[in-house]
């Protein structure tokens, strides 16, 4: 066998694996702001079932919240999540309880401000509030109760 056909085997291999994996794996429904998407996963059961019990259900989805509001960064921040979310997962390598990266918080932290900016705009403005303060650090709970 030359390695032109060793390499197109291995090459339809790797695409037929990859098809087989997102199809399995409900990859479609990843790219839609059905919040129940984020549920495929077992590990996130407690973070639906929260959001489904909190406040937040009434006005914002999962994309809302976790993903940048401009249609390239939320397919990228998918895209990024899915792959290190699906690595993880597949490996096994994630603590129990998970985290959210810094990456991720910082977009999160950006949703709040953006969404709620005609409150938290003079909420900075009170001594105490900087620029730096993070809303997650009080309001930890809110959008997952």
């Amino acid at each position: 066998m030359n390695w032109q056909r060793f390499a197109g085997v291995l090459g339809g291999m790797a695409i037929g694996l990859g098809i087989f994996t997102f199809t399995y794996a409900r990859g479609g429904s990843y790219l839609t702001n059905d919040p129940a998407a984020c549920a495929n996963c077992h590990i996130m059961q407690s973070q639906y079932a929260g959001w489904m019990k909190a406040s937040h259900r009434r006005a914002a989805v999962c994309n809302d919240c976790h993903a940048p509001h401009d249609v390239f960064g939320k397919y990228t921040t998918k895209a990024l999540n899915g792959f290190f979310h699906s690595w993880a997962f597949t490996t096994g390598w994630f603590p129990e309880n998970i985290r959210i990266t810094a990456r991720n918080r910082r977009i999160t932290e950006e949703a709040c401000l953006h969404c709620h900016a005609e409150i938290t705009s003079s909420i900075r403005a009170i001594q105490g509030h900087q620029a730096s303060e993070s809303c997650l650090a009080c309001h930890r709970e809110v959008g997952h109760h």
